[in-house]
């Protein structure tokens, strides 16, 4: 057992004693008394004495290794438990680390799935975009087939030996009885009415969608710009249908007026057709398209037959040029005799030489002198219609031809009874004479169609 003692060293300086009766000795001036701790560590009889610097150092690395000892054995005692929370916890960090790059894959996924999605919903609206344009196209050439055609019924363009333009001067005022050729403009506000039909919020909210980024926007516009063509085809069916229901209004109405069955009237000059009958049905995967255009088909067909049955009936006028009316339809002063008579036709003012023109298709049944008609031809139209030209200076035909509308049939003139060069023109129903205004009236009604 070690044991700690101290000892010290006492320096003592003398100093007067008045029991001595001798005078004090001046000595130095003594020393303060100063004490050093030693440390002394004993252990069976034995002793050792350490300074203060050693003893602490001693002590401090007692304590280090006590502590070291403790923390060794703390280690070797607990070295499982931190080794297995270690290793969880590099597996938690290697599991999470684990599942977010499957997350992270999982999002990638996705994104190529979805672009792969979003690229064929793409490919499948461009093929759609392409399969509209090229039925689109399709339709816009079954319009330019199906388009009104410019002169229905009218005279041919001119050529050798047709007739030449009419020359009218600035000043006429005077309308002629029917036009010689008519040529159908269509209507300038066709357009303006075909943008009209779109209806404002739809072409709002396509712009809107138009106006996008992107592929979208792209399909956007190329899908706005095919509703537009495919709105203008429909309007333009809308007028074709509507201007051959017109006609046909038009032509049957006049057509009954003049007393005659449209539906019984043949068709002149119609082409050698045939084969077997094979009825028209629409399947019933027609779109709108096709029924609108079976209805215009039908509608055109209509007109085509009106027109030709038209071509017979004598509503043209017989001159060309200005109208100049001597004498009219009705009871009148005879020139001759200056009593009351029956005048059976028009008498119309001209120049001796002028050409006279058939105003109807048909078959010439007399060419040569007739009596007080002088030189006269009479044709044939069918259907108990027939013309009468009289007065004639010359002329042109013979018994037996075909006659086209318009065509020169002979030459103005006074033969016969007759008090100066002009024309008398009849029109006789199964044989009778009719007023030839009424023809010519419904050939002024007609203008517009024919």
């Amino acid at each position: 057992m070690s044991r700690r003692s101290m000892s010290a060293k006492v320096y003592d300086d003398r100093a007067f004693s008045p029991a001595s009766g001798r005078d004090p000795v001046r000595h130095p001036a003594p020393r303060r008394q100063t004490r050093v701790a030693d440390y002394t560590l004993g252990h069976a009889g034995r002793q050792l004495r350490l300074g203060p610097i050693a003893f602490w150092t001693f002590v401090g690395t007692l304590v280090i290794m006590a502590g070291w000892s403790l923390v060794t054995a703390t280690y070797f005692a607990f070295r499982e438990d931190v080794l297995t929370r270690l290793l969880s916890r590099e597996a938690e960090m290697q599991y999470a680390y684990e599942d977010r790059i499957a997350e992270l894959r999982g999002q990638i996924d996705r994104l190529a799935s979805r672009q792969l999605l979003d690229q064929n919903q793409y490919e499948q609206k461009l093929e759609q975009l392409v399969r509209r344009q090229a039925t689109l196209e399709a339709h816009a050439g079954i319009l330019a087939g199906a388009a009104d055609p410019s002169v229905t019924g009218s005279i041919k363009p001119a050529t050798r030996g047709a007739i030449p333009p009419e020359r009218t001067g600035p000043g006429s005022t005077k309308p002629s009885p029917i036009n010689d050729t008519i040529i159908l403009v269509p209507a300038p506000d066709r357009e303006a009415r075909l943008e009209s039909r779109t209806p404002p919020s739809t072409a709002m909210r396509i712009e809107g969608r138009a106006n996008g980024r992107g592929i979208e926007g792209i399909l956007a516009r190329l899908q706005h710009s095919l509703d537009r063509v495919e709105a203008k085809q429909t309007a333009a069916l809308n007028a074709l249908e509507e201007s051959f229901d017109s006609k046909a209004r038009r032509m049957r109405n006049v057509l009954g007026e003049l007393g005659l069955d449209a539906d019984r009237l043949p068709a002149k000059g119609a082409p050698a057709v045939g084969g077997p009958f094979v009825p028209a049905n629409l399947r019933s995967e027609s779109g709108s398209f096709e029924r609108q255009l079976y209805r215009v088909n039908v509608s055109r067909t209509q007109v085509d037959r009106l027109t030709r049955a038209l071509a017979a009936v004598p509503v043209r006028k017989p001159i060309m040029g200005e109208i100049d009316t001597t004498s009219g339809f009705g009871v009148r002063m005879d020139p001759f005799l200056r009593a009351p008579a029956m005048h059976t036709g028009l008498d119309f003012r001209g120049d001796t030489g002028d050409p006279i023109r058939a105003t109807a298709a048909g078959t010439v049944t007399h060419a040569g002198w007739s009596g007080g008609y002088g030189r006269m031809v009479e044709v044939d139209h069918g259907n108990g219609l027939s013309t009468r030209y009289g007065h004639l200076s010359a002329i042109d035909v013979e018994v037996g031809h075909a006659i086209r509308i318009g065509q020169i049939i002979g030459k103005l003139g006074s033969s016969g009874r007759s008090t100066g060069p002009h024309l008398h023109y009849e029109t006789r129903v199964d044989g009778d004479a009719v007023d030839p205004q009424k023809f010519l009236r419904a050939g002024l009604r007609l203008g517009g169609v024919m």
